[in-house]
C-alpha cells in the first residue's frame, strides 16, 4: 500500500521548514551576540573615557 504523493510533499515540507527555522534561529543568535559584544565595547570605552576625565580633574583639583 503506497501513500499518495502529496503526503510525501507535506512531510518533506515539514522537514524543510524545521531546517530553515533552526538555521534562522542560529543566524539570529549570532547577530544578537555580535550586537551585544559591540554595545558592551561601547560601554567599556565610555567608562574608560569617564575614568580618564575624572583622573585629569583629580590631578588639576
Amino acid at each position: 500500500m503506497s501513500l499518495p504523493i502529496w503526503i510525501y510533499l507535506v512531510i518533506s515540507g515539514v522537514f524543510v521548514s524545521a531546517f530553515m527555522a533552526i538555521k534562522t534561529a542560529k543566524e539570529d543568535r549570532a547577530i544578537e551576540t555580535e550586537w551585544i559584544e559591540k554595545e558592551g565595547q561601547v560601554y567599556v570605552e565610555r567608562m574608560e573615557k569617564e575614568k580618564e576625565r575624572r583622573k585629569q580633574l583629580d590631578e588639576v583639583g
